[in-house]
Parts: structure tokens; sequence; C-alpha cells
């Protein structure tokens, strides 16, 4: 049972036309009308409100209607599997290219041209439909935005709910011209990216947000660390002699140590403790002054020449050259 047959049996049961359920949900007649003959998929329960508005208007039971659309979904997304479909893009790369910073326009304009979709506009196209869905998530259920954003589109404010619904449900290989001029275009001001670094920038409208700009960067990271832990250092912290009670932050330390091709020892970890431990090896910084409980150097009054003098503990000195 799918979630049309359900509805238009329940709109019989109430003797309701299919303009009451529209107006219940704040979407359009002709998009129920749509939904209830399967020429449009049920949105995805977690992207929309409209089950709950349904679900309450026809007195079904709290979350049936999302379960049913849930399992539909699932059964025709195992039919496209086999079958997934080309990339239809010449309305999107449209606004993109004139979304895009007249100074870089061109030079995309050439690498976008030289595949059907490639990389790089994969890339774009993704930053763009995540940054305007980010926000379409966040306001679905301000009316205010909703009617501001219409206006902007020269559509209703049923007209606009459907496109933020039917947008919140796309993805980048199915995104629609409705979607491209009903929401995108008034939604996003400008992008850019560097094509050294790939960093992306998205500029919003200053009318629908107030963060308006939006970045992304993609650094480069070293090799995971290994989920287990060396077997010396497990010795070392089994062996009471040699640990002597780490604290968490040190622990945290020396299993960041990962000598390459080398297999170190408990004696490896102990020294390197040791050092971590010894305020001699590190320089004193201004916001950290040192502690008359540790020992600090001093010098034997020649300009920093010569001999120099550690205080230990109860004021005693050991000397070193």
């Amino acid at each position: 049972m799918d979630v049309a047959l359900v509805v238009r049996r329940r709109l019989q049961e109430l003797g309701l036309e299919q303009r009451d359920l529209a107006a219940a949900a704040q979407v359009t007649e002709s998009y129920v009308s749509q939904l209830l003959a399967g020429k449009k998929t049920p949105p995805s329960p977690s992207r929309t409100d409209i089950y709950e508005r349904m679900g309450k208007f026809l007195k079904l039971r709290s979350g049936e209607l999302a379960r049913l659309a849930e399992l539909q979904r699932r059964q025709e997304l195992k039919k496209k599997v086999a079958d997934p479909p080309s990339p239809l893009f010449e309305h999107f790369r449209k606004l993109t290219l004139g979304k895009c910073d007249p100074l870089r326009r061109e030079t995309v304009r050439r690498i976008f041209e030289k595949e059907p979709f490639g990389e790089l506009e994969r890339l774009v196209t993704q930053k763009l439909l995540d940054v305007a869905k980010g926000l379409a998530k966040e306001e679905l259920d301000s009316e205010n935005w909703l009617r501001l954003v219409a206006r902007l589109s020269n559509q209703s404010y049923e007209e606009m709910r459907v496109v933020v619904l039917e947008f919140l449900d796309t993805d980048v290989f199915h995104v629609s011209l409705e979607d491209c001029v009903g929401f995108l275009d008034p939604l996003i001001e400008s992008w850019n990216i560097d094509l050294e670094t790939f960093a992306v920038e998205v500029v919003l409208n200053r009318r629908l947000t107030l963060e308006r700009v939006k970045r992304f960067e993609f650094t480069e990271s070293g090799p995971a660390q290994p989920a287990g832990i060396e077997p010396g250092l497990e010795e070392f912290l089994n062996d009471p002699s040699l640990s002597s009670d780490p604290s968490r932050e040190e622990i945290a330390f020396l299993k960041s140590l990962n000598p390459p091709g080398k297999g170190p020892t408990p004696l490896y970890y102990y020294r390197e403790l040791q050092n971590l431990r010894d305020p001699l090896h590190f320089r004193l910084s201004p916001s950290n002054p040192p502690n008359a409980s540790e020992p600090r150097p001093e010098t034997d009054g020649s300009g920093g020449k010569g001999k120099v003098r550690v205080r230990a503990r109860g004021g005693r000195t050991r000397n070193g050259k």
C-alpha cells in the first residue's frame, strides 16, 4: 500500500476534496493532484512537514504517512539503482555560470564545457545545493521567510512551499528548472572558487539571511592514527615503575608518537614522557610564568656564560657544564 492510495481512500471516507487537503498541507492543489496520481515521488519524510500536516487533517495515526512514504521511496530506489539516470544540467549550468564571479567566469566555463558533468561542476553544484538546502531546512517553518522568497520569485506562498519541499528532496543528478528559477536564483547572489585549493565561497541574498557568506575549504591531513595501541606503549602503561601515573593528556601525546617503520620499546616511551615533563626542554611564554615548585636554571653571574646551576626543591642546587 502506498501513500497515494491511503490518502485517496481517506479523502473519500471523509467526503473531502483534494483542494481541502492542499489547503491543510499549505501546498498547491496541482502538487497534491500529481502526488496522488503517482506522477511525483513522495518526498523524503526527513526533509518535509507535509506528512504531519496531511495526517493530522485526515485523522490518521501519527507517523503513518511518513512510514509509508519511506517504504515506497526505498522500493523506487531499488528500481533506479539498476539504471541510474544521466545528469541533465543545461539549466543549472546556465544559472551556475551566471552567478560565478565575473573575473573567474570564463575560466570556469571552459572547464565545465570539457565534460558533460565533470568533477569541478559536480563540486560547485553540490556546494550550492548544500548551502541552499541548509537554509531552506532552517526556514521551512517560517511563513514570513517563505512569503519573502515567493515574492522574489513571483510565486504564491503555496507554490513556494511546493518548490522548497521538492528542492529538499533533490540531488545533484535531479536538479530541475523549477528548482533553479524558483529557489536557487533568488537565494544565491554569487559564488567563487580558488582553482588551486578548490576553496568555495558562496554569497547569499542579504534579504533572506543574516549569515550571507558561506566558505568551504579543503585541508590536507596526515594518515589516520591506527585504532590499536602500540605494544611498546601498552607494556609501558602496564609497568608502574616506568609510567609513573601519566595524565590523560600525556597518554594522548604518547599515542600520537609513531616512528615510521619501527616498533618502539617501553623505554622509548619512558624517555619521551620524561622529556615532556622536564621544564628545561621548553621555552617559557609570557602567559605561562615559571612555577615556583619546578626546577629553574640560574647563571653564576657571569652574564650567561659559564656554568649553569639548577635550583632544585628544598633550596639545594646541582651544577652542570
